[in-house]
């Protein structure tokens, strides 16, 4: 049964390359046709723009690897269906199931590395990407500099920067207020300072001039402080990740970039379904095998035209409910998790029904 199985992953592997090979010559061929002009406007070397492709095929294998799933599955095992070694196979015992075990395990491995290579190795490269875009392609640029900051550093406590300087660790025209209580919030404390600067030793924000008023019941107590130092929980490094692209953030960044946010008040559910759909993605490679392994298997009069054609429609129907079940969850309160899971749910449940129904 082992040399059946490397027969089959041998198949399936050398389809696979070819697809995502050729897959990836169109898509750089049109991006360039595209793009080529601006490069030479711009006096690009070819180094510059053979540095700009080699980071931007990591951005194209997230897109393309489904495809080239479903592709190697259609042919691999179609070519084994139209040569009658399937029902050889069959006749020896072996069922669908047992067939597409080997194929399984194969894109649940593929999967988990691409959830890995997705979420820590794409953004490493979509930094060095996007700053050759902003540089040639005329693509808007990022800042370090941050205007009109409302964050809240806590339930009770919120911090408002007129403009931060990210190069510099300082904000001017900083207001940090604090409150009683959350369910009936009467401001306890409110402090004025020109200038907060982060200290990068001591991890904490020195702020300077500093105006501090304290609201008692009866009276207002005025302090004027030189410098003050202010414990708050928001760091440097959290600030400056507001100026980010997501495209260049890993998932861990991500994650503490949506937290962030979420201190301000800022509804960040699109960003939290967003978050766990990136999860969920990878794992269409086994859905789309699934399809794939289903409708080759049999074998048809109209031949593999028909069935490429039918298991796409599924495997396109599938990722398009992706997109629209994400935008239908952003407006309903369902778990943000379980709207960047339920597509993935779904059409496996539906998946293995299919292929169920094949197996003899």
């Amino acid at each position: 049964m082992k040399l059946l199985d490397i027969y089959i992953l041998k198949q399936f592997i050398s389809t696979l390359v070819f697809a995502l090979l050729a897959l990836i010559l169109v898509f750089i061929v049109v991006d360039m046709v595209e793009h080529l002009d601006d490069f030479i406007d711009k006096k690009a070397t070819t180094g510059v723009i053979f540095e700009f492709y080699l980071n931007y095929i990591p951005w194209m294998l997230k897109l393309l690897v489904p495809i080239a799933m479903l592709v190697a599955a259609l042919f691999s095992i179609g070519k084994l269906s139209n040569l009658s070694e399937i029902i050889a196979m069959r006749s020896g015992g072996v069922s669908l199931m047992r067939l597409m075990v080997p194929i399984a395990i194969f894109s649940i491995i593929i999967s988990m590395g691409q959830l890995y290579f997705n979420g820590w190795v794409i953004p490493k490269s979509n930094e060095r990407k996007l700053e050759i875009e902003r540089k040639y392609l005329g693509a808007s640029g990022t800042s370090v500099s941050l205007y009109n900051l409302y964050l809240r550093d806590s339930p009770l406590r919120t911090i408002i920067m007129q403009f931060y300087d990210g190069s510099q660790k300082n904000a001017n025209q900083v207001t940090i207020e604090e409150y009683s209580d959350e369910i009936h919030p009467r401001m306890t404390k409110r402090i004025d300072a020109n200038y907060m600067r982060w200290d990068s030793l001591k991890k904490v924000w020195k702020c300077t001039d500093v105006m501090e008023r304290t609201f008692g019941f009866d009276k207002i107590q005025v302090k004027y402080h030189k410098e003050l130092i202010q414990p708050l929980h928001i760091t440097h490094d959290q600030i400056i990740q507001l100026q980010r692209s997501p495209d260049e953030m890993n998932l861990d960044e991500l994650r503490d970039y949506i937290a962030v946010v979420s201190l301000g008040g800022k509804d960040v559910r699109r960003q939290l379904i967003d978050y766990y759909g990136q999860y969920a993605f990878p794992f269409a490679n086994v859905i789309v095998v699934f399809f794939g392994v289903a409708f080759a298997s049999v074998r048809r009069r109209n031949g593999l035209a028909i069935q490429i054609a039918a298991a796409m429609v599924v495997s396109f129907v599938y990722l398009v409910f992706l997109k629209i079940g994400q935008a239908i969850g952003y407006s309903y309160d369902i778990d943000a998790a379980l709207v960047g899971w339920l597509p993935n749910i779904i059409f496996f449940v539906i998946a293995i029904v299919t292929v169920w129904r094949t197996r003899t």
